[in-house]
């Protein structure tokens, strides 16, 4: 799952959200530097992720593109998830995908001296680009996924990520809307149990 998943996993609490935004770029014990409602955060977020990476039918999908992408396939997945999340958001959402953008992005922006650096850098880049929203535009996509293949460590084929979507356009959509219903009601149960734990100290 990718920023904008991240988000819409988030619920309604915004420490949630900002440490479920950020969590990719706090390494280590600089998670204590944080309120326990953004490690709260952070630690969904990384929940979602071993959730994610593990689930048969997200396996299934890494797996139909593992041979041209290696190591990046997962990388891709997830950045495709955001795509059918952006294309399709009113199945998924009561809220308009701008509202729900917009408030994300005046959230981070309210809270960008609590960010890492990393995120700092970020922000302005997506605020302005709308990443959030444009994910639902292949166009857009195939851009992002162009500038990720460069940055990459390894060499990857990143740049011709968008093509394999295309090609397998159904068979991603078909184990994104099953999925995300079930990764949904799963991250509900975590809430509960991270709400639990942090009330009860």
């Amino acid at each position: 799952m990718n920023y904008l998943a991240h988000l819409y996993l988030s619920g309604n609490d915004n420490d949630i959200k900002i440490g479920n935004f950020i969590a990719d770029h706090v390494k280590g014990k600089n998670v204590l530097r944080y309120s326990e409602g953004i490690q709260e955060g952070i630690r969904l977020h990384r929940l979602i992720d071993e959730y994610t990476d593990n689930h048969p039918l997200v396996r299934q999908g890494i797996e139909r593109i593992r041979e041209r992408h290696g190591r990046y396939a997962g990388v891709a997945v997830d950045m495709y998830y955001d795509h059918f999340l952006a294309a399709n958001w009113d199945k998924f959402s009561s809220i308009k995908l701008d509202d729900f953008t917009t408030e994300s992005y005046i959230l981070l922006l309210r809270n960008f001296f609590k960010l890492p650096g990393r995120t700092k850098f970020l922000l302005p880049f997506i605020v302005k680009k709308d990443w959030l929203a444009s994910y639902g535009d292949l166009n857009f996509l195939e851009r992002a996924f162009n500038g990720l293949s460069k940055r990459t460590p390894y060499k990857s084929s990143l740049h011709l990520a968008v093509d394999d979507l295309i090609l397998h356009y159904q068979d991603f959509k078909g184990e994104f809307e099953s999925f995300l219903p079930q990764i949904t009601e799963w991250v509900k149960v975590k809430k509960e149990e991270l709400d639990a734990a942090r009330f009860s100290r």
